[in-house]
């Protein structure tokens, strides 16, 4: 009887030890292949498998998680061209989202489109996270994109809590200076991984990293107890933006704000007090007139 006591002793305590020490993402893998012919397909679905347990199973940080305190993220990598055996061509698109204190709904916190993503890829290969060397672009993109979705997680639950993330990100960006592949480097493009990286330590764009943690934490995380004050903190918010876009107009950062935030903020203030309408789409027809056409849904339900 004793004997059958600790076995089960081991049993529930291994079992608290798994859900207490989960990895830091929940990341959903699809892998799109429809635009490449002649290929036996199979290689794919080893390469969604393999990408689900890098990103599931790497350890990022050096917290402790419980499985329901994952963090939601989706990776879709569309592949575009085989441009020989085991190497392609691919858009990677990269989700993630937070939920919202004491409610069931999750807010978006990444959604952004990578273009320039040329990997290589066999069976075999052994996917592996590595701090201080390059050892391929397909693992230093997931690399870079985790590190990216953790900090952005992390600051939106307090001031400036991604940092170290954010700085892991870009010293993936300096490991991977030597690649061949486009998205690393400063002079490719004002709009790649580099910059995504230098952007979100530098400076300038502190306000928009302080705009991050009031919008969720200080707006929507109280709207499950009091929505109209919780509205009025994000548009508090999402005015410290205007800082940003005086200093550089249309520049890279906030348009990745907004690729996840246009829709979530007209759904938000459509519910608005006239005057808070008024406000917001001054705001944001100014700061993203890119999406212009969402936001006159914000004043179009008066």
């Amino acid at each position: 009887m004793k004997r059958l006591f600790k076995i089960l002793f081991v049993v529930v305590l291994v079992a608290s030890f798994v859900d207490v020490t989960g990895q830091e993402l929940n990341c959903s893998v699809q892998i799109n292949s429809s635009q490449v012919q002649g290929t036996d397909k199979s290689v794919f679905d080893v390469m969604q498998k393999n990408i689900f347990e890098f990103m599931n199973s790497t350890t990022w940080t050096n917290n402790v998680y419980q499985n329901a305190e994952r963090i939601e993220c989706s990776i879709l990598i569309n592949i575009t061209e085989q441009i020989s055996t085991g190497d392609y061509k691919a858009t990677v698109q990269v989700q993630s989202r937070r939920p919202v204190y004491n409610t069931s709904y999750f807010s978006t916190t990444l959604n952004h489109l990578d273009k320039d993503f040329e990997f290589k890829f066999n069976e075999f290969d052994n996917l592996q996270y590595s701090k201080n060397t390059f050892t391929s672009n397909l693992t230093s993109v997931l690399s870079f994109y985790a590190n990216i979705i953790i900090g952005l997680d992390y600051d939106s639950f307090s001031q400036n809590g991604g940092t170290r993330y954010f700085e892991e990100a870009q010293k993936i960006v300096g490991n991977a200076q030597s690649a061949q592949e486009a998205g690393w480097k400063a002079f490719e493009s004002e709009r790649n991984r580099y910059w995504f990286a230098q952007n979100m330590l530098h400076q300038n764009y502190q306000p928009l990293r302080l705009c991050f943690y009031q919008y969720h934490r200080l707006g929507f995380d109280i709207m499950s107890k009091n929505v109209a004050q919780g509205r009025i903190e994000v548009l508090k918010s999402l005015s410290q933006l205007e800082k940003v876009y005086d200093r550089r107009p249309g520049n890279f950062q906030l348009k990745i704000f907004f690729n996840s935030k246009a829709d979530e903020i007209v759904s938000l203030f459509s519910q608005g007090l006239g005057k808070e309408k008024t406000q917001i789409t001054n705001l944001v027809n100014k700061i993203d007139p890119t999406n212009l056409s969402k936001y006159e849904k914000i004043t179009s339900n008066r």
